[in-house]
């Protein structure tokens, strides 16, 4: 019965399906190797269109803006992206810790966030793509993921510095299916895990929360120069290892009719909860993207938005999906939205993006947990847990919502300079206060006295300024 009810969801993952593409990187879009594809028949040969590259396409959030690669070579295509901000939070907590965030990890202080250097092989049909992973996101991206803690060997310090590490092959068929293996970006939620690529620095909780790497098996299908199929087969839900005994299934269907308009949606499921096989995860992300202006000969060059809608949830052993069951368990599901909107201005030298987002995941189980004294999962080295844990049970309620300005300067395509503010709330106290998570004094090494109580707040205000490279 189990190998029948997968086979259905396979079945359905590869109609609905998964994240984002570009024409530039071969890491998004995976673009076939050779520029066309060739059907010999009797009489003549026919060319076949290489996937979306019948359009200018880095208009796209959470796309590569790059019109062209400067380390680009027969058999290598290099990639180099250097992520460095300057955060300050309007609660100025003392041990200089943010909490809730991916792109961000230290408050009041210059950060690295991402140093990346590799790129992306290819010879005849064979591909793979390396990209080294440095900085904070090192330790930020994997620290909530458990499943290192099964058996042996460590995964978390062995995948760490690794964002992507995938290789495979490309058959010419239709207009191209890649088949790759590894660890490869899952893009739900629509902004890219480079900053560089995105219309804002702080992701919405929609993105923030959802998953940036997949460990498995991906399979590309471009149907047409239009529309991509792509399904997989992976570990779990931005997990390195598997929780239970069945790996995720999932897909997404991208589709780019014409230059200025994207639909895309992405499916999951799986059972990522430890020592709860019974508990089964869905997801569903699905975005637009529609540029609705454009002028060269103007100031304003061109203007679109992003519209983004997450629906997921959990259900099984002591939980209920959608609706609370005092025999099932209570509701544990998550809903959530985003919208943005971009303006590029003087020649492609001046962006501004404005927009914002809400979440709602009763039972918290796709909240980024706070760090330190209010750490609610277990250290991965020494198994502890903070004094005073944020709470993480079936049916605790988290409601939040954020808005942000962001403003850019490009002198070119590979340089970006960003000035944004952004504003999140929480239903419950969640983000660091003044007091920090830490200790009294802010130290790790300081002993925390029975006393102490980490200082988590429902909103903050963060003003971010960040240099973006991408080679």
């Amino acid at each position: 019965m189990k190998k029948i009810f997968l086979s259905i969801i396979l079945g359905i993952s590869l109609t609905y399906a998964y994240s984002q593409d570009q024409t530039v990187s071969v890491a998004k879009i995976a673009t076939p190797v050779k520029d066309t594809t060739t059907i010999k028949t009797k009489d003549t040969t026919v060319a076949k269109k290489e996937p979306f590259a019948f359009g200018d396409f880095t208009w796209l959030n959470g796309n590569d803006r790059r019109h062209s690669s400067l380390l680009d070579s027969k058999y290598f295509t290099g990639r180099v992206l250097l992520d460095v901000n300057y955060t300050a939070s309007n609660n100025n907590p003392i041990d200089h810790t943010v909490v809730g965030s991916t792109a961000l990890a230290r408050d009041h202080e210059f950060e690295i966030s991402t140093a990346a250097l590799g790129g992306d092989f290819h010879y005849d049909n064979v591909r793979a793509s390396i990209l080294t992973q440095f900085g904070t996101r090192a330790t930020v991206v994997p620290r909530n993921d458990l499943s290192v803690t099964r058996g042996q060997y460590d995964l978390s310090t062995a995948y760490r510095y690794l964002s992507e590490a995938n290789a495979g092959y490309h058959f010419d068929v239709l207009n191209g299916i890649n088949v790759d293996a590894g660890i490869f970006m899952s893009y739900i939620g629509l902004f890219s895990y480079y900053n560089a690529e995105n219309w804002a620095y702080q992701p919405s909780f929609t993105s923030d929360n959802t998953p940036w790497f997949f460990n498995g098996i991906r399979v590309q299908i471009f149907v047409s120069d239009k529309l991509k199929i792509e399904p997989w087969l992976i570990n779990g839900w931005q997990s390195y290892g598997m929780f239970n005994s069945q790996p995720g299934i999932g897909g997404q269907i991208l589709w780019r009719p014409v230059e200025w308009f994207q639909a895309l949606t992405n499916t999951y499921y799986g059972a990522d909860t430890q020592d709860k096989p019974g508990r089964k995860r869905f997801h569903s992300d699905n975005s637009i993207e529609v540029r609705y202006y454009k002028n060269k000969n103007t100031f304003i060059n061109s203007m679109a938005f992003s519209l983004t809608g997450d629906i997921g949830f959990e259900k099984g052993d002591g939980v209920n999906g959608f609706y609370a069951d005092p025999v099932k368990g209570p509701a544990q599901y998550f809903a959530s939205g985003m919208i943005y909107n971009r303006m590029v201005m003087d020649k492609g030298h001046i962006g501004w993006t404005f927009g914002g987002g809400v979440i709602n995941n009763p039972g918290r189980y796709l909240v980024l947990y706070p760090t330190g004294d209010a750490n609610p999962i277990p250290a991965i080295n020494t198994g502890a847990v903070g004094s005073h844990p944020f709470s993480a049970n079936p049916g605790d309620q988290f409601h939040g919502y954020d808005f942000s300005t962001t403003l850019d300067w490009m002198p070119n395509d590979y340089l970006t300079f960003r000035l944004e503010v952004v504003h999140r709330h929480a239903s419950v106290p969640y983000f660091a206060g003044h007091g920090g998570v830490t200790s009294p004094d802010g130290y790790n090494t300081t002993t925390v006295p029975s006393d102490f109580t980490p200082d988590l707040v429902p909103s903050e205000t963060r003003f971010i300024g960040a240099l973006l490279v991408r080679f």
